[in-house]
């Protein structure tokens, strides 16, 4: 499954509404870790179908990043059952990723 990106338009169907849990990756162009863990959310996202992945540009989307009081990026996100379950900021590795949904 393929990365969706996030918006403020999308983000209720895409998010609260997900029929499974949802990890936010909250990112900018100009951001170094941010890069490194790019390919780590796009690798996961291609390997399990029972995650969703998204992408929040946080120069793009700040309105997104406000309402969740983005202070540092990267910074991951997850939601189960349309509710805020984890957050983690910074580089952190694939399996530490995943743990943000169990």
């Amino acid at each position: 499954m393929a990365v969706v990106t996030i918006t403020a338009e999308n983000f209720e169907t895409e998010v609260i509404q997900a029929d499974k849990p949802v990890i936010i990756d909250f990112w900018a162009d100009w951001c170094g870790p941010c890069k490194r863990l790019s390919p780590v959310v796009d690798e996961l996202s291609e390997q399990t179908s029972e995650i969703k992945m998204g992408k929040v540009n946080v120069d793009e989307q700040p309105e997104l990043a406000s309402r969740f009081q983005i202070m540092s990026i990267p910074t991951l996100i997850s939601f189960k059952n349309g509710n805020l379950y984890k957050t983690s900021v910074g580089l952190i590795p694939k399996n530490a990723i995943l743990e943000l949904v169990k």
